[in-house]
């Protein structure tokens, strides 16, 4: 066996099982540029290291495995104008996320507990994606004032009717149940049993595969609440607009509903004029390289433009007061060429180059 410490990231090699942990518990896991650079030198090594055939991906504490990016250096770097040090961070984020997809050894990622944003982007597009009883998935960048990235439209766009425009605009936690019928995951396996199922993974011959190993230790879900959802989140997130969204919403009868147009319209305009036609340009898409292509131009179009991404952080992260200001205040103010400046925003540093 060898084991080190990158201080945030932990390595270990044993009986052909890489094991990389992310190791800020007290962030849940939140990753910043040193740890996305530390995970894609591991993985380029570990490619062409003969004595590791499957990756396991966690992390660290009992919160989750990943709460996201550290969103806190994001707002100090827009703030202060340092745009191309942001645009480094998303490039080396998306390279990882799209190195994970493509990686050719099968990748376990056990998202247990808290898993968001950018901790959906090293879970989500892993060969299997293992949940728990405690697991709490989202994209939830609406909220603050952002849209969905890290191949989150991609996987959103894959969604069972529209649960994709749904998860996305109200930035909703799924629990396992929900993460397994939306596609964000493969199998539920009970917390207690991580620990024998990684243990399998190093010394259980028959079954060979991953996949079937985890048969071994997987429980049937409950019942998913999008799915009980299904009727009234289709017919009224296939509106056009995000305004007519919002009035099909007050026009059901169930409370859910309800509930959802408000939250909507305390959300961003612009996040949430962003994020629907970010999510149906992606059902267009044919890989999820040029998903993360189309979301790295909006995301640096966020950070060069837009004030919502600073105000959103600085409401809900920093000062946590928890009353963002956004600009502009509502969906009737958004200028008529908001939406075609976003999505045909170009960087100025292309993200495959």
């Amino acid at each position: 066996m060898s084991e080190a410490s990158e201080s945030t990231v932990i390595t270990q090699t044993r009986a052909g099982v890489g094991r990389l942990t992310l190791n800020r518990p007290r962030a849940i896991n939140a990753v910043d540029i040193g740890m996305v650079r530390a995970l894609a030198k591991v993985l380029d090594d570990w490619e062409s290291d003969t004595d590791v055939e499957l990756i396991v991906i966690d992390g660290a504490g009992d919160r989750g495995l990943c709460a996201g990016g550290d969103i806190r250096d994001l707002s100090a770097r827009v703030s202060s104008g340092a745009i191309d040090d942001a645009a480094e961070f998303f490039r080396a984020e998306y390279a990882l996320n799209a190195r994970i997809a493509e990686y050719p050894k099968p990748i376990v990622a056990f998202a247990d507990g808290i898993t968001m944003g950018g901790g959906v982007g090293l879970a989500g597009h892993a060969r299997l994606r293992i949940v728990t009883e405690r697991s709490k998935l989202a994209m939830p960048e609406t909220r603050i004032g952002f849209t969905p990235d890290v191949g989150g439209t991609w996987l959103l766009s894959k969604a069972p009717g529209r649960i994709g425009e749904f998860l996305a605009l109200t930035s909703g936690v799924m629990d396992a149940a929900d993460a397994l019928y939306a596609g964000f995951a493969d199998q539920l396996v009970p917390a207690d049993h991580l620990h024998a199922l990684y243990d399998a993974f190093e010394t259980r011959a028959d079954p060979a595969s991953p996949a079937e190993l985890v048969l071994l230790f997987d429980e049937t879900a409950p019942p998913s609440k999008l799915e009980a959802a299904r009727e009234w989140i289709d017919d009224t997130f296939s509106a056009d607009t995000v305004d007519e969204i919002i009035e099909r919403l007050r026009e059901r009868t169930e409370d859910q509903a309800a509930t959802t147009a408000d939250l909507l319209e305390e959300l961003s305009p612009t996040a949430l004029t962003v994020t629907l036609a970010s999510v149906r340009r992606a059902r267009q898409l044919g890989s999820l390289r040029e998903a993360l292509e189309a979301e790295y131009g909006l995301v640096l179009w966020f950070a060069s433009t837009q004030p919502d991404l600073v105000e959103g952080i600085r409401a809900q992260v920093i000062d946590k007061d928890r009353t963002p200001r956004w600009q502009p205040a509502s969906l009737g103010e958004i200028h008529p060429d908001m939406l075609e400046s976003a999505l045909n925003y170009r960087p100025a540093v292309a993200l495959w180059s």
